[in-house]
């Protein structure tokens, strides 16, 4: 039998007699940004293997896996790189193969957004460099959010935005449209379009608590194509046709809506997913091509300056605010003294 100390008196106090019962085994990590990565990763990966295996993409089928070893590797690589320089334990470190699992999820979903969302032709190099800029952006572009040092850059569109801009138009291009359905028959082509956007909208709703984001990026998108028509007389069949596409709503699901390179308060992720399809808007009418990457590069790149311009106006208030006040001129005496009367 064992005993246990009585709270009220100090004493011990026999335990309830009978075999005792076993803690209950602890869950696996419950944290919704983790769940989300998670089905993220397993959502992409899925849909790659049906990509080449039933819809039609055109990549070879071995660069996926080329691809997602290098994120592996230069994760891992990066992350000893800025442990040692900010003298802190390794992220991956302490939980055994879990949490090294856990630490690669992210580089995983980079790696096979931008071999599946690339073409390339035949040349695998601009696909590796994207995947390197994205997996390496987290380290270098970071700043001050909420009290602590967190990248901005979507690593995914960021490799893809970065890419487009050095090979684009000469060696590579986005993936054609049409091979997620290439070799789907009509009611499949369809089905597709409803599967992936009930994936994302459940779990944007339920993990990323990123809802708001994406219904400010649509209707900012019907906004911004209503105004092209209006003022520049662009067909609304254009304006609007892009969100019936397969690569809109996996962008609208899973690349916009990036749970750590977002606002995480519902009003400030309106804010992002509007300002997102105002700034694709104004591109479009400056018939820049791409605009779906550019954009949400330039108003990720947008909010990260603003935390740094943030950060150091607080650091000079804070550092005005520490100074002494200077001694009143011609033996005037200060506010204090002037309150007190002498007896």
């Amino acid at each position: 039998m064992t005993s246990t100390m009585n709270p009220s008196t100090g004493s011990p106090s026999p335990a309830a007699s009978g075999p005792s019962q076993a803690a209950p085994k602890k869950r696996g990590n419950t944290d919704p940004r983790y769940l989300a990565l998670r089905n993220f990763a397993i959502s992409i990966s899925a849909f790659n293997i049906f990509g080449y295996t039933l819809l039609g993409f055109e990549q070879p089928w071995l660069w996926p896996f080329i691809s997602v070893l290098y994120a592996y590797t230069l994760e891992i690589v990066f992350e000893n790189i800025s442990a040692w320089a900010q003298r802190r334990e390794r992220r991956y470190r302490g939980n055994g193969m879990r949490g090294l699992y856990e630490f690669l999820l992210p580089s995983h979903i980079t790696a096979l957004a931008c071999n599946m969302l690339l073409y390339a032709n035949n040349q695998i190099w601009p696909v590796l460099f994207a995947v390197g800029v994205g997996v390496t952006g987290k380290h270098a572009l970071q700043a001050p959010i909420q009290g602590r040092m967190r990248h901005f850059m979507n690593p995914s569109n960021f490799g893809i935005t970065m890419t487009l801009l050095v090979f684009g138009g000469s060696w590579m291009s986005i993936a054609p449209p049409y091979e997620f359905t290439e070799k789907a028959n009509t009611f499949f082509r369809v089905m597709i379009i409803v599967i992936i956007a009930t994936a994302g909208t459940v779990i944007n709703a339920l993990l990323t608590k990123k809802t708001l984001l994406i219904v400010g990026w649509m209707g900012g998108f019907l906004i911004q194509g209503a105004l092209r028509h209006w003022i520049w007389h662009v067909s609304l069949f254009n304006a609007w046709g892009v969100m019936t596409g397969v690569a809109f709503i996996l962008f609208s699901n899973y690349m916009i809506s990036d749970p750590g390179t977002t606002p995480s308060r519902p009003r400030n992720g309106f804010m992002f997913g509007a300002s997102v399809a105002m700034v694709y808007g104004i591109m479009m009418v400056f018939n820049i091509v791409y605009t779906l990457f550019f954009a949400t590069s330039f108003v990720s790149a947008a909010r990260g300056a603003g935390w740094w311009v943030a950060h150091f106006l607080n650091k000079r208030r804070a550092a005005r605010a520490a100074q002494p006040m200077a001694p009143l001129p011609y033996g005037r005496p200060t506010p204090a003294e002037a309150g007190t009367v002498a007896v």
